[in-house]
């Protein structure tokens, strides 16, 4: 029998330990090489890690949303040629009986010591066969009462992308001081405009997206303090010329920001297919690492969903984010009468430490203009 070591490793972008997000395998499972194991953490994403041999596992590192080292094990295998002989959990109960492994929650597991209970006979109701508060009352034998009425409460343990969304969600609205601003907008052109090229196009169709990031890369041409990402660690403002445009999209996984670079040098066509393409490849974790990071500004949509008014968090490092509200047919004076038009909501953000209220104000300002008159988009 030999033993190959899985050790983590490099996963780049300079870090030195990673949080496990979840396995694909348990010990005792056999694997071929380039199997894939389990997926790791980073700051952006999910990082798919495949077996380099092909054996038994015997042993994990540890369990989702636990810390691993690089270069620390993190999966050992069983590489023997020969059938593999059983081997004891390190929760086995007497020789030959191997215990199941109880996940719980702490409290359960002391009240289970004070009623003696083995916890190891229960087949938990929870994700991942956790024993739920429901599942050990059952097995209690308590019974709901009026003073005690039965709960149904799912336990979630915040790990992975979604612990990572929280910490940076929290982060920036602690370090940087928010500065909203929402503007109204008439898009009844835009919209007669949109339903015109994709008539001329329907296997290509526009959404009111690509039109708005081509009015914000025209915008913060005069606004350059808009376009900028902070480095906290040397108190250093950057500026940039190229419009590094974030997506901000809703996943099965958590919300993500893939970015389309360079987004200045593409017209209307083949900005609208960037948007699609990299927003897709966030979906269905197939972005790559520098599809995720980058940004300089950052557009965010609810869709339908967008509401009258929304207060969006700043995608830090970046300085500004512009946010997209539903659009709906209201009455409106036009030109001294009253006309039903089509109108939406722009919800922007800014830090407040770098760019003033006056220059917030007027960029969201320009964007108005140019959309209310979206022939200016191509000029």
């Amino acid at each position: 029998m030999s033993e190959y070591v899985f050790k983590l490793p490099d996963l780049g972008e300079g870090t030195v330990e990673s949080e496990i997000g979840e396995w694909l395998v348990k010990v005792g499972d056999q694997v071929k090489e380039e199997d894939i194991v389990g997926t790791m953490m980073t700051d952006k994403a999910a990082v798919e890690l495949s077996s380099p041999v092909s054996g038994r596992v015997v042993k994990l590192a540890g369990e989702p949303g636990d810390k691993v080292a690089v270069g620390a094990p993190l999966v050992i295998f069983e590489t023997a040629a020969r059938a593999p002989r059983a081997v004891p959990r390190p929760d086995a109960g007497l020789p030959g009986r191997p215990r199941r492994r109880v996940v719980t929650s702490p409290a359960i597991r002391r009240r289970a010591r004070e009623a003696d209970i083995d916890l190891s006979a229960v087949q938990g109701s929870g994700p991942g066969g956790r024993i739920t508060r429901a599942d050990f009352a059952a097995l209690a034998g308590e019974r709901p009462t009026a003073a005690r009425p039965a709960e149904a409460i799912r336990e979630i343990k915040v790990i992975g992308l979604r612990r990572m969304i929280a910490q940076r969600m929290a982060a920036a609205k602690r370090d940087i001081p928010h500065f909203a601003y929402v503007e109204e907008l008439d898009i009844t052109e835009l919209e007669a405009l949109r339903q015109h090229l994709n008539a001329q196009s329907p296997e290509r169709r526009l959404t009111l997206l690509p039109f708005l990031g081509l009015a914000l890369i025209r915008a913060v041409k005069a606004f350059p303090q808009c376009n900028a990402t902070y480095d906290r660690d040397r108190k250093l403002l950057l500026q940039y010329q190229a419009v590094h445009l974030g997506i901000a999209t809703q996943t099965p996984n958590g919300l993500k920001v893939p970015v389309v670079h360079h987004a200045q040098t593409l017209n209307l066509r083949e900005l609208a297919g960037e948007i699609k393409r990299v927003s897709a490849a966030a979906r269905d974790n197939s972005a790559k690492q520098s599809e995720l990071k980058g940004s300089t500004i950052t557009i965010t949509s609810l869709g339908k969903l967008g509401g009258i008014v929304s207060t969006p968090i700043i995608n830090a490092p970046e300085v500004g984010i512009v946010g997209v509200n539903r659009a709906v047919a209201r009455p409106a004076v036009v030109n001294g009468q009253i006309a039903v038009r089509l109108m939406m909501n722009l919800s922007s953000s800014f830090d407040h430490r770098f760019v003033d209220g006056h220059d917030a104000a007027a960029m969201i300002q320009r964007i108005k203009e140019i959309l209310e008159h979206p022939a200016t988009i191509f000029i």
